[in-house]
């Protein structure tokens, strides 16, 4: 397989599309060729004018170990030119970063959930070259959740930082680049964009599906995206962060394992399996004690379980996560009726609207862990209108 950056650097005519024009590159520590290059370095080897650089959350380096750390714009020390951050002072690129390049090259591993802020800093990115007449390149990469698509849609009204667009889903099934044409054409971009496509990648090839397994290392596109397990469990997990429960920050797996001090997973597990035993499906649910570092309940230890989704019980189309932590949520609100789930906090520049609503892209799964009458059908028929609608919304947009 080769990647989209490893596509233009074996292209003579690539190249020499750009030549004689100034280049900005948006990357992250992750943004590495198949020979463990980075994409400014080899962009810079292969004789590319690269003026300046962006870096989206957590920076260029990816030294911003917590979540909502914002970064600073600096001089990159090797190259000498300008690096912007789209995660401190500014989302959107400002007027005076626009006029340092020609071209934007778009080089981000993403893991293919709408919250996940990679996704929203390309539709910025998109956006402002529209508006400043720029020309988009987005050098393709795998999307480690493979195709599935699972979630509600985005609600008319919930935009955000973590929610670029009406209509997404929360797993989406789509790499970068054809997210990039998806969002021109449902947002009537009126911009020039290149993607530039992976050569041999086959989303519905097992055992990695969405990750060439054995031919890509993982590197952490983000410091707590730490496998590939954490980006196939991360549409449900995520969830956990607009509440009081753990998503595991703090620990060595986070995003993979879930839990609470003052909870019993031998308790809430039985429940779980009550309410719908098939949503626990296509992954092993292993019960487990962690103690966080950082984060909600620094030091405190916490009942819980890890989600194992990378051995041969794993079942790519089965598993489902953002049903799978649905679930777990409703089986505390059941056997706790009074049990402090939902955390109100500022979130992701957000101060008005609750937290688990905006990653959930409205108030539909809250609402419904809230229903004491509501059963897993009744979320059931919520979803899967939506996730049908999507597939079909996407299809024409899919180039692998």
């Amino acid at each position: 397989m080769k990647l989209g950056l490893d596509a233009l650097l074996a292209d003579d005519r690539l190249l020499g599309e750009l030549k004689g024009r100034r280049v900005a590159l948006l990357a992250h520590p992750a943004s590495m060729s198949s020979g463990f290059e980075h994409s400014a370095d080899a962009l810079h080897a292969a004789g590319v004018n690269l003026t300046a650089m962006f870096g989206p959350q957590h920076g260029m380096r990816g030294e911003k170990q917590d979540n909502m750390m914002e970064s600073e714009d600096y001089l990159d020390p090797r190259l000498r030119i300008p690096v912007y951050s789209l995660y401190g002072d500014v989302r959107r690129p400002a007027p005076r970063m626009m006029d340092a390049f020609d071209v934007l090259l778009v080089d981000l591993q993403d893991v293919g959930t709408r919250i996940y802020t990679f996704l929203t800093t390309l539709l910025y990115v998109l956006e402002a070259c529209a508006k400043h007449k720029k020309t988009a390149w987005v050098l393709d990469r795998p999307n480690p959740a493979g195709r599935p698509v699972e979630g509600s849609r985005l609600q008319p009204g919930w935009v955000s930082f973590v929610g670029a667009a009406e209509g997404l889903p929360m797993r989406h099934g789509l790499t970068l680049g054809e997210a990039a044409g998806w969002f021109r054409a449902t947002l009537k971009l009126d911009v020039e964009l290149k993607v530039v496509r992976m050569q041999g990648y086959d989303p519905g090839r097992g055992p990695g599906y969405g990750w060439p397994l054995g031919e890509l290392s993982w590197v952490n596109p983000s410091p707590n995206a730490s496998t590939l397990s954490m980006a196939r469990a991360f549409p449900g997990t995520v969830l956990i962060e607009g509440t009081h429960l753990s998503e595991g920050r703090g620990t060595t797996r986070p995003l993979e394992i879930v839990g609470a001090p003052d909870l019993d997973i031998f308790e809430v597990l039985p429940e779980m399996r009550r309410l719908n035993e098939g949503w626990l499906g296509g992954c092993r649910i292993r019960p487990c004690f962690f103690q966080p570092t950082f984060q909600k309940h620094e030091g405190r230890i916490c009942s819980g379980f890890q989600i194992h989704c990378d051995d041969g019980a794993y079942d790519h189309e089965a598993f489902r996560p953002y049903r799978l932590i649905g679930l777990w949520l409703k089986a505390i609100r059941n056997l706790r009726p009074d049990y402090r789930i939902w955390r109100d906090f500022h979130y992701e520049y957000e101060k008005d609207r609750l937290a688990f609503d905006l990653i959930n892209g409205g108030p539909g799964l809250r609402e419904w862990v809230d229903d004491r009458a509501a059963e897993p059908g009744d979320l059931e028929a919520r979803l899967a209108p939506d996730e049908a609608a999507w597939r079909e919304a996407r299809a024409p947009f899919l180039i692998y």
